[in-house]
C-alpha cells in the first residue's frame, strides 16, 4: 500500500499552487503542519517514564476539491513526510484489503501505522461506506492519522462543498477528528492545453504500436468484454511493463458494469503514466450521457480526465 509511482518525487515543495487559487496554498500549508505533527507525535521520547507513553488519538484531514487540482500530490507528499510505517491506497484498494484479510485482521496490521491515506473517498456504495467509517474509528482510536481526498463535481463547486458535508455525515462517529481543506482551482491536466488529439485512423494506430517496444493494441470492445473477465484487483498486472496502450475502433462502453471497470483500467494506466492512443471515437466519448448524469458520476469525470491526459503523454519506448 505505497502511492503510484508517477508520485515518487511528490512533496510538499515540488507542489506549485496556482497564483490565481489562494486556496491551494493554504491546503500546502495545513497539509504539511499534518504531517509534522504526525512526525512530531511519533519521534522517540527521551524521558524516564517515556516507554510508558499512550498513543494519542489520531488526526485527520480532509482535502475537498474539483478534479485535477493536485489533491492526490499533496496526499503522497503526507505520505513521504511520515515516519514508518505508513499506508497509501484509494478507497476501494482499501475495501479489497479488508476483504482479503478481514476486518480484525486489517485493524490488527494498520494499527501501528502513523498514518493512512485514503485517496478517492468514495461514498456511492452504504455498506462500503460503513465498512471503512468503522475502519477508521477503531485505527484512529489506536493512534492513526487518517488523511483522505474525494472530488466535488465541477457544477457543485461553490455550492457548500456538498462532498465534503457528506463525508462528515458518513463517518459522523469521527467526524470531529478531520479538519476540512478546500482545494480550488481548474483540472490541471488541461489547464491552457489544447482540445486532445483526434482519434488516427487504424492503420496508423497499428503502424505505432508497431514501433513502440511494450506497446499493445486491443480492439476496444474485445477489452470490454476481457475486463468483464477480470478482477479489477488485477488490472495492475494487466498494465505491468507496457509502455503504451493502443485502442482501436474506441465507442461508448456497452453498460454500467464494463464502465466502472474502465474507470478502474483509467486509474491503473494513470498512476503508471502510460499513454494512450486511440482510432474510433474521441476518448471522452467512452461514457454515455446516461451514465454521466447517474449515481457514479464523478468516477466517469475522473475517468474521462485522465484518460485525456494520457491521450497527450508522450510515448515511453521506441
Amino acid at each position: 500500500m505505497v502511492p503510484p509511482s508517477m508520485f515518487d518525487d511528490a512533496s510538499f515543495d515540488s507542489y506549485i499552487p496556482d497564483p490565481s487559487e489562494p486556496s491551494q496554498a493554504a491546503a500546502v500549508q495545513v497539509c504539511r503542519q499534518f504531517a509534522e505533527g504526525i512526525a512530531k507525535r511519533r519521534a522517540p521520547r527521551k524521558g524516564l517514564f517515556s516507554r510508558r507513553h499512550k498513543a494519542t488519538h489520531g488526526t485527520g484531514v480532509y482535502l475537498d476539491g474539483g478534479f485535477g487540482v493536485g489533491k492526490t500530490h499533496l496526499l503522497t507528499s503526507i505520505y513521504h513526510s511520515c515516519p514508518e510505517p505508513k499506508a497509501f491506497g484509494t478507497f476501494v484498494e482499501l475495501t479489497h484489503v479488508v476483504g482479503a484479510l478481514g476486518f480484525n485482521r486489517a485493524v490488527e496490521e494498520l494499527s501501528g501505522h502513523s498514518v493512512l491515506c485514503i485517496d478517492e473517498f468514495e461514498l456511492d456504495d452504504p455498506g462500503d461506506t460503513m465498512l471503512v467509517s468503522r475502519l477508521l474509528d477503531e485505527l484512529t482510536s489506536a493512534g492513526v492519522s487518517v488523511a483522505v481526498t474525494s472530488n466535488t463535481l465541477p457544477e457543485q463547486l461553490g455550492e457548500g462543498r456538498f462532498a465534503a458535508k457528506d463525508f462528515m455525515r458518513e463517518i459522523r462517529k469521527i467526524s470531529g477528528i478531520f479538519e476540512s481543506i478546500r482545494v480550488d482551482g481548474p483540472d490541471y491536466r488541461h489547464r491552457n492545453l489544447p482540445p486532445a488529439p483526434d482519434p488516427v485512423s487504424d492503420s496508423r494506430l497499428e503502424q505505432e504500436a508497431e514501433d513502440v517496444d511494450g506497446a499493445t493494441l486491443d480492439d476496444f470492445g474485445q477489452l470490454c468484454k476481457h475486463l468483464a473477465t477480470l478482477h479489477p484487483s488485477k488490472y495492475n498486472r494487466l498494465v505491468d511493463g507496457v509502455t503504451m496502450v493502443c485502442l482501436e475502433d474506441v465507442g461508448p462502453v456497452p453498460d454500467q458494469s464494463i464502465a466502472l471497470r474502465m474507470v478502474v483500467l483509467a486509474d491503473r494506466l494513470y498512476d503508471s503514466g502510460i499513454p494512450v492512443r486511440n482510432s474510433g471515437l474521441k476518448l471522452d466519448a467512452i461514457f454515455t450521457e446516461e451514465m454521466l448524469s447517474g449515481g457514479y458520476r464523478k468516477k466517469y469525470l475522473r475517468a474521462t480526465s485522465r484518460l485525456l491526459a494520457l491521450s497527450r503523454f508522450e510515448t515511453v519506448g521506441g
